[in-house]
């Protein structure tokens, strides 16, 4: 047995490893949609990713550290200058600093290539949530079946009715939409599927309050959609944000609005429930 090799090795195979857990992370749906849809990838959820990654970066850097300790005479040897003494500062140190300095600010400044790298992730993950669908509110799968049902307007004797004809197995209006879906080998978002069709308010339009706070993928929706998800009159709605100043289209995002206005998507929804509450 020798340690040496086996350090050598063992930081080699996790540094693969900790590439492709970094890969998926970086594919992987926002939580709201991994949870929701019960997102997986090789057998494995979002949070089994997660929790790989963290792991095998821990154990690249003992491996890390074990390698430097058994190398310490040649690391030594990259700090020497041409007289052979020991110098930090030197050309190839600094370069190296400078490329990790640069990666640092441009990211936290948002500049390319590093930002484009950011928007790309965002945007891999963005349509996920339209390919698999967006929960109706975060962390929906954690809500027992009784608060679901009133937080999504659904009736529940007949909520729990439509999915027991489905042949779902639910015990009990307590437990969980992770809990029943878990029981019955479905996702949350098929759970909601079953139970959609029965809705306290019968009608085309279904009238709801506006929410306090933006749901999920809130961005994302057309002012039409928002509109139609409330049960605003759309032209009413266009006309008393225009009168505020707001120049838009109804089939552009939230999120186009907001910035066509220079303002941030939270102060437009602001601005939106303002509006949906007027008279």
């Amino acid at each position: 047995m020798n340690v040496r090799k086996i350090t050598s090795l063992t930081m080699l195979i996790s540094f693969v490893l900790c590439i492709l857990t970094s890969v998926v992370l970086y594919v992987v749906p926002h939580g709201r949609v991994a949870y929701w849809s019960d997102w997986r990838l090789w057998g494995l959820s979002k949070t089994q990713w997660g929790d790989l990654h963290l792991n095998l970066g821990i154990l690249l850097l003992f491996a890390g550290f074990m390698h430097l300790y058994y190398n310490w005479q040649p690391m030594l040897a990259y700090l020497k200058d041409k007289s052979k003494q020991v110098r930090v500062v030197t050309v190839n140190f600094n370069i190296a600093l400078l490329l990790t300095v640069i990666v640092g600010f441009g990211t936290y400044f948002q500049i390319p290539p590093m930002s484009s790298i950011l928007a790309m992730g965002s945007a891999i993950k963005d349509s996920a949530g339209r390919k698999y669908g967006e929960p109706p509110y975060g962390h929906a799968e954690l809500s027992s079946l009784k608060m679901f049902v009133k937080n999504v307007d659904l009736d529940l004797a007949q909520s729990i009715k439509l999915l027991r004809q489905a042949g779902v197995v639910v015990a009990n209006e307590t437990q969980t939409m992770k809990e029943i879906s878990q029981q019955n080998d479905l996702t949350p978002n098929r759970l909601y599927g079953i139970m959609k069709p029965v809705t306290l308010i019968k009608g085309s339009v279904v009238s709801r309050p506006f929410p306090d706070s933006p749901s999920p993928g809130f961005g994302r929706q057309t002012l039409a959609e928002v509109c139609s998800g409330f049960g605003l009159d759309l032209i009413k709605t266009r006309d008393l944000l225009t009168a505020k100043g707001i120049a838009l289209d109804s089939g552009q995002s939230i999120k186009e609005i907001a910035t066509a206005n220079d303002l941030e998507p939270m102060a437009f929804f602001e601005v939106l429930r303002d509006v949906s509450e007027a008279p």
